[in-house]
């Protein structure tokens, strides 16, 4: 099927879904508001990294153009990443920064290589965070291949959860889709606190 006949994932600001029409298992994960990549790090217990996908130039999906605020043929860095526990992706991860956002010190985004973004935001104590957005995400979707590119499982569906961060008062949209392999039964209690 070409892609841009395919159906795009619909992405809906968290409060839209009732709590049973999410995962039981992934809940806690899809709406903390905390460092995913934190929390992650503390239930692996094992060697946790980051596999670089991808890194380039290129235009934003309409949908992401649409929540960075991007007009026409807006550029930008376009990461696409897995957050792997002893080798095992459990975290498929796209980042899109406008080429506007990569000025001065944040320059430095463009060249992360292999470290986490996640720790780079949450430790900028001028970082906001707009609304976080869940998706169902379905086989016959474009972000469902390529969450599931290397993976060996193909599920009836994935979770995934985006937000724009601001940096400087520079928009960066993150998503985050957690894989078939990922342990989210294996965290007895929650690993961060509510404010």
């Amino acid at each position: 099927m070409d892609p841009s006949t395919r159906p795009n994932t619909r992405w809906k600001p968290h409060r839209c879904y009732l709590r049973r029409h999410i995962p039981a298992e992934l809940s806690s994960w899809l709406l903390d508001p905390a460092s995913l990549t934190l929390r992650l790090q503390q239930l692996c217990g094992g060697q946790f990294r980051v596999r670089v996908l991808s890194q380039a130039w290129g235009r934003p999906c309409p949908d992401e153009a649409r929540v960075l605020g991007m007009h026409g043929n807006g550029q930008a860095i376009i990461r696409q990443v897995q957050l792997l526990c002893d080798r095992r992706p459990w975290i498929y991860a796209r980042t899109v920064i406008p080429a506007v956002s990569l000025h001065g010190r944040l320059q430095r985004l463009a060249h992360l290589g292999t470290r986490p973004l996640g720790a780079m935001l949450f430790a900028d104590p001028g970082m906001q965070r707009g609304v976080v957005e869940l998706a169902r995400i379905l086989p016959g979707q474009a972000l469902f291949d390529v969450a599931l590119n290397h993976a060996h499982q193909r599920p009836q569906e994935i979770w995934g959860r985006r937000s724009v961060f601001r940096l400087a008062n520079k928009p960066l949209l993150v998503s985050e889709v957690f894989l078939p392999g990922f342990p989210a039964r294996r965290e007895r209690r929650p690993l961060w606190r509510t404010g």
